[in-house]
């Protein structure tokens, strides 16, 4: 009889070879950065892009309400918000052609218009859709993007009407290729979180990242609750790639001078940490982004 040796070697080898694979692509080194929502001049090569992650600028934001100086909702009609002076088409492919690493999305909703919030206020999912697939379609092949991320914060409608609005628009760019990824914002709030929870649980599978807004938490969070944060919100969008965020102009959360990079290191260690995000560049102009520079730098290293 034959030793069964080779083979019980070779289905150990294997068994590593799977487990290395697995814990590998546990960990990601997505870096994504909001753009143009301030108006602050603010261009793509202003920010450093490190070779070595994935690099995903959103553009803030599109909204569906007129540009008048009365502005108001348009049901599904989308207007661009974010300052296309510096965030041209021209530009996006510039920054896409010397960064073969950088991808460019952009996002729908924000908190407001002007001085006044942004509401979701559609007429009814079907015209809801039938305008949001037209017009964001016509922007996205303009302005040559890639994804699309959700961010409405304020709701004039409820959470079933949203997810299938949202859903039904996610299920219609990415069946026609016009978006290879997707993402949603929430951040803990009652409405704002029983919105997007409901969207999860019915079109999750379209859902590529959540950019949970942790820097929404009260300013002088420790790196103990963040953890416990982090926890509750992979909990609530469960099977979910949960990205971390700080907010750079250090107004909320846990800011990157008192503990991010310590919490992100050990979420690291974990395998858990999915990818950082940052609101916003044109904040971080002021301080030469450097941030960014060590958010990158952390996500590339191999340790």
């Amino acid at each position: 009889m034959e030793s069964s040796q080779p083979l019980l070697s070779l289905l150990i080898l294997q068994a590593l070879f799977i487990s290395l694979s697995s814990t590998q692509a546990a960990s990601t080194n997505l870096f994504q950065e909001y753009i143009g929502a301030e108006f602050k001049n603010v261009r793509f090569s202003d920010v450093p892009i490190n070779p070595n992650v994935d690099f995903h600028f959103i553009l803030s934001f599109a909204i569906d309400y007129t540009t008048s100086s009365s502005p108001s909702p348009t049901n599904g009609n989308f207007n661009i918000f974010w300052d296309s002076d510096n965030l041209s088409p021209f530009q996006v492919s510039s920054i896409k052609s010397d960064h073969p690493n950088v991808k460019v999305a952009l996002s729908l909703g924000g908190d407001s218009v002007g001085d006044k919030c942004a509401y979701f206020k559609p007429s009814s999912v079907d015209s809801w859709v039938q305008n949001a697939v037209s017009s964001l379609t016509k922007i996205i092949k303009k302005y040559n993007l890639d994804g699309i991320d959700i961010d409405y914060e304020h709701f004039s409608a409820d959470s079933d009407t949203f997810t299938e609005c949202i859903g039904q628009l996610l299920t219609t760019l990415k069946k026609n290729g016009i978006i290879s990824f997707a993402s949603i914002a929430p951040f803990d709030d009652h409405q704002v979180q029983s919105h997007y929870m409901a969207l999860w649980r019915k079109y999750s599978h379209l859902i590529d990242y959540v950019n949970f807004q942790f820097y929404a938490y009260d300013k002088g969070t420790n790196v103990s609750q963040f953890m416990r944060y982090f926890k509750t919100q992979t909990s609530n969008y469960k099977g979910g790639k949960v990205l971390v965020s700080f907010i750079s102009d250090g107004s909320g959360g846990l800011s990157p001078d008192h503990g991010f990079f310590t919490a992100c290191s050990r979420l690291k260690s974990q395998q858990e940490l999915n990818g950082i995000f940052v609101w916003s560049a044109d904040d971080s102009k002021a301080n030469g982004f450097r941030y960014e520079k060590q958010s990158q730098a952390l996500l590339a290293s191999t340790h």
